[in-house]
């Protein structure tokens, strides 16, 4: 045994130190490569003021648009299978048009600890699914027992131009990362862009679609309600997700 403090001091690098715990980290790390990645999106008009609630400045919002999604991901690199629902504000930043996470709501812990730590995503716990019932493609959202969302389009209808769907796959997504330290003062509040890669379309739909959002105090989806459904889209990709980059720090004097 050796004698003296340096003897006895400890010697875990905390700069080095991905996640807890520091040997045994929660999550690989990226870039993170998704395959048979399978997306549902509703788009949909709702209210401008009620959009205009919850998009921050620069943003601009120019149409009330909004797209609900629920994505399937069976085999994604260091989180195995989980689904994640979205619902994107489709907004404008310096005259382009790109899309704004308003709320994620996640199936898997290791998901949403990465994506709040490293890409600034605004997830949270939810039971998202999609399936296929009979002749229909059908996406689900509940929050603890309660279903707050669903919705439903017909079964690869129609077939879709793949480059047509890699653009709207390939938009700007801006989402808010806030971090706090001690005593709940802002030590970042940021906007972030994040961005696809290598991204392949293995097939792409559109069919008729609808959709019901129901009333709830911690998933308010229906804060944005449904007036008027303008597509309905269904696409099995490939992907690499890209870091996110900061677009706009509030911080900032």
């Amino acid at each position: 045994m050796s004698g003296g403090v340096g003897g006895r001091r400890a010697r875990c690098d905390p700069l080095t130190a991905f996640s807890t715990p520091v040997n045994a980290p929660a999550y690989a790390s990226p870039p993170y490569k998704f395959t048979d990645r399978e997306y549902f999106r509703i788009v949909y008009r709702t209210d401008l003021e009620a959009v205009r609630g919850v998009v921050p400045e620069p943003l601009t919002v120019v149409d009330p648009v909004v797209r609900f999604e629920v994505i399937r991901m069976p085999d994604s690199t260091g989180f195995g299978s989980y689904h994640e629902c979205g619902q994107i504000a489709i907004v404008e930043h310096d005259g382009r048009q790109v899309d704004f996470n308003i709320g994620l709501y996640v199936d898997s812990v290791s998901a949403i600890v990465s994506g709040r730590e490293l890409g600034g995503y605004p997830k949270t716990g939810g039971t998202p699914r999609l399936y296929v019932d009979s002749d229909t493609l059908v996406a689900t959202l509940d929050y603890g027992t309660l279903r707050v969302a669903i919705g439903t389009m017909g079964f690869k209808h129609h077939e879709r131009d793949g480059n047509e769907a890699i653009e709207e796959l390939c938009l700007p997504v801006y989402q808010l990362k806030v971090a706090r330290g001690n005593g709940g003062a802002l030590r970042a509040c940021e906007l972030v862009q994040t961005s696809m890669t290598d991204l392949v379309v293995k097939g792409a739909w559109t069919a008729p679609g609808r959709l019901q959002l129901f009333e709830h105090a911690l998933a308010p989806l229906a804060d944005l309600p449904v007036r008027e459904v303008i597509s309905a889209t269904h696409t099995l990709t490939d992907l690499t997700l890209g870091e996110a980059q900061t677009v706009h720090d509030y911080l900032e004097k």
